[in-house]
């Protein structure tokens, strides 16, 4: 959901304070591309996936079992990890969220809406 014009100014407001507060910080926050971060982390899952599949290939080609089975967990531990970190690119114009804790922050996230509507509400019924 995007931010209303009055979010979005208060928001620069606090990035321009924290900038100005500690700007060491505020480049620290900045410099973390997680769109980057998971898209490599992706394509490191797809030459996973590929070695994994080479190495099945040539167990079964020279009847070694074992290489066969170590190919074939290379390859769907990789291809595990890839599709992972796959979704868990965002969109552009969302909000990157740090990929620990992900899930237990969603239903929060469902009670802090609520919060935050009869908040609002109260506002503007004249502060009830």
């Amino acid at each position: 959901m995007p931010l209303s014009e009055h979010e979005q100014r208060l928001l620069e407001q606090m990035e321009r304070a924290l900038s100005a507060e500690d700007p060491k910080f505020a480049s620290a926050l900045r410099g973390s591309d997680l769109r980057g971060r998971f898209r490599r982390r992706a394509l490191l899952g797809v030459l996973g996936l590929l070695v994994g599949v080479t190495l099945l290939l040539v167990g079964v080609a020279s009847k070694q079992t074992a290489v066969a089975v170590l190919g074939f967990l290379v390859m769907l531990g990789s291809a595990l990890w890839g599709v992972v970190n796959w979704r868990r690119i965002p969109g552009p114009g969302e909000i990157a969220t740090p990929p620990t804790g992900r899930a237990a922050k969603q239903p929060r996230a469902k009670v802090m809406d609520r919060f935050e509507e009869r908040w609002r509400r109260r506002r503007e019924e004249g502060g009830r």
